[in-house]
């Protein structure tokens, strides 16, 4: 999912630690296909702070919709256009005919699957919304690297295509058997449809979410801080040159990332008075941050196993983990997982990303070890269940103290990317409103992620230079 991501008080502006590398990627990817893929957790590229990796950039459309094949509505530039005037006399029916051939599109594609010859070799239903929503989030707040509001054709296509999108969750219901009074007295057992559980409750908190988020954007429309481009000729360009050259030994950053704005404030710095505003819309964006990471964790942890991660696992979890952490697990009588994630000294969260996958699979793979043990007779699986024997069986006992470790792993770095099973989960996920709320909180995760490391920045520049006059 990193010292960078915390916000709490040791770990303020004062104390402001760099993005490690391997919180350089994008926070989302779109799957365009079956093949594997990754979808991580943060966005740390739009840091003018942090260090060189690999990155990807989004290409700027007008529609989430931009799949391969040059497929464009004729339509498209002309709604962009009429969307933003007012409606006047005589063209309310022409922005009516405009908007509904567009929709009309939108759905078309999501019902293909991302497969415009409509021979069915596209991906499922789920997926494709997963992907619109994704490719919605890089055309909106792809280019987005600033703390400055959204402009107002953005923030409009956002609200808009965001609401057609989730309207799908208004017809993905449940029944439940409710009795029905008659006036004669007499009662019917029928059904009756609501909103699914884990829709009702977690969609109206992502949307809160998403509103907060964009009234904080909002909020940054004047401020005491700027920002400045490389090769800027400003009249502040020779004292922002000179603290750019002091900045990088500090911070001793491998390559700089000259394409990103980077932060300026005064000589004499931030005031007080906006300094503890920062450190206040910073505290909101990490708690937002935060709960949007539960909800997309408690999602991806209730959809299905794909059979496909299934057939990959090892054939053994020593062969995973190696013999030193499984030796460590194997023997010890009073597994401390703490003390194991201490021992191994991990360097970076790349590592710790790698631990966890070979974790999160050796777990998997004693639990289908201890079940097939088990896969005695209806009598005697009792008989097993009575006496307890599946707790002393090895395979149960190392797969519980697996779990543990991975609960500590997520714990030590809440910020990892998502895993090799989360991705598989995305991949093969068939249930629309799943990939609905998991898309959904997976972009507003990154998108306040993205904003607690903009304010980070400003508060970093402007407690540098208060260090520097002393």
């Amino acid at each position: 999912m990193d010292s960078s991501t915390s916000t709490s008080d040791e770990n303020g502006y004062l104390g402001y630690q760099h993005s490690p590398s391997s919180m350089d990627q994008t926070s989302i990817f779109s799957i365009q296909s079956s093949d594997s893929f990754a979808h991580c957790r943060t966005n740390s590229e739009t840091s003018a702070f942090s260090e060189q990796t690999d990155d990807y950039s989004f290409a700027e459309t007008s529609s989430p919709f931009s799949w391969q094949g040059g497929f464009k509505s004729p339509v498209r530039g002309k709604l962009s256009r009429l969307s933003m005037a007012q409606h006047k006399d005589g063209k309310d029916e022409e922005i009516m005919d405009l908007e509904l051939e567009l929709m009309k599109e939108r759905f078309s594609k999501l019902l293909l699957g991302e497969d415009m010859s409509g021979s069915g070799k596209g991906v499922c239903t789920a997926v494709s919304i997963s992907n619109a929503i994704t490719n919605l989030y890089a055309s909106v707040f792809g280019q987005h690297q600033r703390l400055e509001p959204l402009s107002v054709e953005k923030k409009l296509m956002w609200n808009r295509e965001m609401n057609c999108l989730l309207s799908l969750c208004d017809y993905i219901v449940e029944f439940t058997p409710t009795l029905q009074h008659f006036k004669d007295g007499t009662t019917l057992e029928v059904m009756t449809s609501s909103p699914r559980s884990d829709i009702h409750l977690n969609l109206p908190a992502l949307k809160k979410l998403d509103g907060m988020l964009q009234n904080m954007l909002e909020s940054f429309r004047k401020t005491e801080f700027w920002y400045a481009e490389k090769g800027s000729m400003s009249g502040n360009s020779t004292q922002f040159g000179s603290f750019r050259r002091s900045f990088q030994q500090q911070a001793q950053r491998k390559e700089e990332k000259w394409w990103l704005p980077v932060p300026c404030v005064p000589p004499e710095g931030l005031s007080e008075k906006y300094t503890k505003i920062l450190c206040q819309k910073r505290d909101c964006a990490n708690q937002i941050h935060k709960a949007a990471m539960a909800i997309n964790s408690n999602i991806l942890a209730e959809m299905h196993v794909p059979e496909s991660y299934t057939a990959s696992l090892p054939k053994s979890g020593k062969a995973s983990l190696g013999d030193a952490i499984y030796r460590y697990m194997c023997n010890v009588e009073t597994f401390s997982p703490n003390h194991l994630i201490d021992s191994l000294n991990i360097a970076s969260e790349h590592e710790a990303l790698e631990l966890v996958d070979k974790v999160e699979a050796s777990m998997y793979t004693w639990r289908r070890k201890a079940c097939m043990a088990h896969s005695k007779s209806s009598w005697d699986l009792v008989k097993d269940l009575m006496s307890d024997v599946d707790r002393s069986d090895k395979n149960h006992v190392l797969a519980e103290r697996a779990e543990t470790l991975l609960l500590c792993l997520k714990q030590r770095y809440p910020a990892l990317s998502q895993t090799s099973l989360d991705t598989s989960k995305i991949q093969y996920n068939k249930d629309v409103g799943q990939a609905v709320l998991e898309s959904y909180s997976r972009v507003l995760e990154g998108l306040a992620f993205n904003i607690v490391s903009w304010i980070e920045d400003v508060l970093f520049v402007h407690e540098s230079m208060r260090d520097r006059d002393n």
